[in-house]
């Protein structure tokens, strides 16, 4: 039996650290500059959607929550700017506005990546599995303020400030059930697949197995042709 003073609980803090390591991974990646996030939370009542583009997914399994990000127009623009162009685009042909509906899918689609890599790791690291769904994304007037029901029943709400490489702000609110994970004892995480090195592994080992039908097919055309000439 594992005495109480020996177990490691995971707790909603240290899930909020995941999610902050996720964000700051991900939009780091995206912008190729350095995302980083205040050493101070907050607990909030309740979560909600705020401008200028906020971002919200749900997600269930082992446990529920719902994970919100919002960006000012300039945090935005920002990120969907150096994202864009390190993706191959001109300048010349990003969006001019934050409202742009090219602006609000970039930024969906980095939430999607951001939630993914933080259920990932879940799953790992606590041995357990849950689900996302679909990010949305909403362009919010100054005036309107969104709450979402995630239908929790024992909710904890906690918001992070974030900082863009040029220093423009946003906002990571989480809500989730109260709940505790509790080590019973030693296990190692599986570490995710390196993608790379699973196709350097793959390409190692297709040009010999393709070589040899080729060898193959070049030995025939030449003895036939010895024979058309009679040797």
């Amino acid at each position: 039996m594992i005495r109480e003073e020996d177990s490691v609980v995971f707790g909603t803090e240290d899930v909020l650290v995941s999610l902050c390591n996720s964000v700051t991974k991900v939009l780091s990646m995206a912008s190729r500059s350095e995302i980083r996030y205040s050493a101070m939370v907050q607990r909030i009542s309740k979560t909600c959607l705020k401008p200028d583009i906020g971002c919200f997914v749900l997600f269930d399994g082992g446990f529920s929550g719902l994970v919100i990000l919002n960006f000012s127009s300039q945090a935005a623009m920002e990120l969907y700017s150096k994202y864009m162009l390190s993706m191959g685009m001109a300048k010349e042909d990003l969006a001019a506005s934050f409202t742009s509906d090219e602006v609000g899918n970039v930024m969906g689609e980095l939430m999607n990546q951001i939630v993914g890599d933080f259920t990932g790791k879940i799953g790992r690291e606590l041995q357990t599995h849950i689900t996302q769904n679909q990010p949305k994304m909403l362009a919010i007037n100054k005036q309107v303020m969104l709450s979402v029901d995630a239908n929790l029943d024992q909710a904890e709400s906690r918001r992070v400030t974030f900082y863009t490489g040029g220093n423009n702000i946003f906002y990571l609110e989480l809500a989730i059930d109260r709940t505790e994970f509790i080590k019973l004892h030693d296990f190692d995480p599986h570490e995710i697949p390196d993608p790379d090195e699973l196709i350097a592994q793959a390409g190692n080992g297709t040009p010999a197995v393709a070589a040899a039908p080729a060898k193959d097919a070049a030995d025939a055309d030449q003895d036939e042709l010895l024979r058309s000439l009679g040797m």
